[in-house]
């Protein structure tokens, strides 16, 4: 008997929760029975013509099991009602069809924009490091074998200035060497007017080999006279600074061994730096040899540093999924330190083909390997000779005014993206009440505040860029194609019940 109790009690609490419900979804369409009733169904047939307004049912776009008489909110989630409208299409997508009358799109806030071509302006934001200019490094090696008796720099991060005397080794290698330069010299003056020519120009040649074996071991020219005067003499060669610079690196130490080429110093030249960055895969397409850079740093904050990308690494990090970009840029004032962070960003007015236009480079010749060269017609690079090459044929488009190189582009919130479609609205002209049909379009990349479109749109079509979401829930609740439902058919209720 108290198990029937409790059974009756249980199922007299779901009616009442139900009634309650019932109760305040009516009174808020109560409440709301103020609202314009001029709403009429899209697309009537003759028996809707005479049908009343009272008959208008208002739908959530969230939950289509609410059709209530009257606009407002829906009871559930407290989003704005949308009117039941008819809608017209067949099972295919691009046959969808949307048709409601002005104040009813008025309602929904619906807008539209217009399908044109047009450079489109994106912004690339990458994030990098400096680093050393590889091309100003230099390297001081022992140029004859020996022992490394005195350095005259002994620590890193010391500058110094081209021909400072960096180290002193002695080597046994030398003395030989000196003295087979006298021996040399000492043959020559031996020779006689009548001295057969043969073997006067073995002799010539033989002093000449030994003064430029001692050049290359660092001699200077008065040293080596000096040798050829009076025979040996030093024990001890010294290294000088074949630039000036910052030494970054140091291996040796006094009293140590080294052989021919072993490596003692590395002098960096800071006047300019590399910035090396990191863009992502899908911003490839925008960036090109040459292009203008802007980055900041953490130690100078609001100050921005400028420079052109010299080089887009061929190979991607499959780890990162990113590819490596080089800047070159100017360190006159020596602000820049190798290791300081940077973030980067390049302005890029999108054109097809994934290529960019550029004002500054339209129509110019370029320094294939030194992007700071830029002329107006072809020639040699002022700093390595090569042969200059067009902005063209580095991704720039050739004229301002080239517009079968400007892209078709959308406003980026047109498209309805499902992952593996997208779906825009288009406005269909000359009809007497606002009409809009479903359209699946191919994009390409998203530049910015646009999509670039591929194919399924034309130029000068208007395309719904507010309330497309709205009108598709529309259709959707109707059974008709649709963003998430492309083949139509009635949508499946939501279940709140907490199962």
């Amino acid at each position: 008997m108290r198990s029937l109790i409790t059974t009756i009690v249980k199922r007299a609490g779901t009616i009442a929760a139900l009634t309650i419900l019932v109760a305040a979804a009516f009174g808020a369409g109560y409440l709301l029975r103020a609202a314009p009733q001029d709403v009429q169904p899209a697309s009537p047939s003759a028996a809707h013509e005479h049908e009343s307004e009272a008959e208008q049912l208002w739908t959530c776009a969230m939950h289509p099991q609410i059709k209530l008489p009257e606009p407002g909110k829906c009871p559930i989630c407290a989003m704005d009602l949308v009117p039941l409208v008819a809608a017209s299409g067949t099972s295919e997508m691009s046959s969808a069809v949307f048709e409601t009358t002005p104040a009813v799109a008025a309602l929904m806030n619906i807008r539209t924009a217009a399908v044109e071509r047009r450079f489109v302006p994106t912004t690339v934001r990458m994030v990098g490091m400096v680093d050393y200019d590889e091309t100003k490094l230099s390297h001081i090696t022992a140029w004859v074998p020996g022992r490394l008796e005195h350095l005259f720099v002994d620590y890193t991060g010391v500058s110094v200035q081209e021909g400072d005397h960096m180290v002193e080794i002695y080597s046994p290698d030398l003395l030989t060497a000196e003295e087979e330069l006298w021996r040399a010299a000492q043959s020559v003056k031996r020779l006689s007017a009548d001295s057969p020519g043969s073997l006067r120009r073995t002799a010539e040649a033989t002093l000449e080999a030994s003064r430029r074996k001692l050049a290359l071991w660092g001699l200077t020219e008065d040293q080596i006279a000096e040798a050829e005067k009076n025979g040996v003499t030093s024990d001890r060669v010294t290294i000088y600074a074949p630039s000036g610079g910052t030494v970054v690196q140091l291996t040796g130490g006094p009293g140590m061994y080294v052989d021919t080429g072993s490596h003692i110093y590395t002098i960096a030249d800071l006047s300019e730096v590399w910035v090396k960055l990191e863009a992502y895969e899908s911003d490839l397409a925008w960036l090109h040899f040459g292009q203008d850079v802007i980055f900041t740093t953490e130690a100078y904050p609001g100050t921005e540093f400028r420079g052109k990308i010299a080089f887009i690494d061929p190979v991607l990090d499959t780890t990162t999924r990113t590819v490596d970009i080089r800047v070159n840029v100017a360190n006159d004032n020596s602000r820049l330190k190798p290791g300081m962070f940077v973030r980067a960003r390049i302005r890029a007015l999108t054109a097809t083909a994934g290529r960019v236009m550029d004002p500054q480079l339209a129509g110019k010749w370029i320094g294939p390997m030194h992007p700071q060269i830029v002329k107006d017609g072809p020639g040699a690079c002022d700093i390595c000779g090569m042969d200059l090459v067009t902005a063209e044929s580095l991704g720039y488009v050739s004229a301002i005014t080239d517009d079968s190189a400007k892209p078709l582009v959308i406003p980026a919130t047109a498209p309805l993206l499902t992952g593996k479609r997208a779906v825009v609205y288009v406005e269909l002209p000359d009809r007497d009440t606002p009409t809009y049909e479903g359209r699946e379009v191919v994009l390409g990349a998203r530049a910015g505040e646009f999509y670039i479109v591929h194919e399924g749109l034309a130029e000068g079509e208007r395309v719904v860029v507010n309330g497309n979401f709205k009108i598709d829930s529309a259709l959707e609740i109707l059974g008709q194609p649709s963003m998430m439902n492309p083949e139509g058919g009635q949508p499946a209720g939501t279940d709140h019940s907490g199962h």
